[in-house]
């Protein structure tokens, strides 16, 4: 089972501040050719980013996958190519069990700097970000786990918090 969903209705009013009708146009990640590896997923509204500028753009879907399996989220090639945008992150890792957690129904968000010295505009349905769905392998000697995920972005890291200079 691998798919990709919108989040609710009300939780996107709430993360984004955006009505109903922009709910409506939402554009689910697809892939742009037969051979594309991965997913394009789309803005649900414009964006302009001034250099030196990062923002955190709400993406309004969530990805189902099996438990072996992570999504991978990268800029689009050309708009860090030609453009000098990039993810904050480097690359967005979506474990499996991110999906319909309880803080956010995994809603995936991207979070974008523009080191470019140009201000970029992007519109809403641009396609600015791709998701590749992943397997991924264990160690033989790993201990058994039996925490599950209780919350959204940085959840797992409770108890733990990085000093910020």
């Amino acid at each position: 089972m691998r798919k990709f969903e919108k989040i609710s209705l009300k939780e996107f009013i709430k993360d984004t501040g955006l009505t109903k009708k922009e709910y409506n146009e939402i554009t689910l990640p697809k892939r742009a050719t037969k051979n594309s590896a991965g997913y394009d997923f789309h803005l649900v509204e414009d964006l302009i980013l001034n250099p030196g500028e990062i923002k955190k753009i709400p993406t309004a879907i969530k990805a189902a996958m099996n438990h072996d399996e992570v999504l991978m989220i990268y800029i689009r090639s050309s708009l860090g190519f030609k453009y000098n945008l990039r993810m904050c992150n480097g690359t967005g890792i979506i474990d499996s069990d991110y999906y319909n957690n309880p803080d956010n129904e995994g809603h995936i968000f991207i979070k974008l700097q523009n080191e470019g010295n140009e201000t970029i505009n992007l519109k809403a349905g641009d396609r600015f970000a791709q998701g590749i769905f992943i397997k991924y392998l264990k160690t033989e000697n790993e201990e058994e786990i039996t925490k599950n995920r209780q919350g959204g972005i940085g959840s797992t890291n409770k108890g733990g918090i990085i000093n910020e200079r």
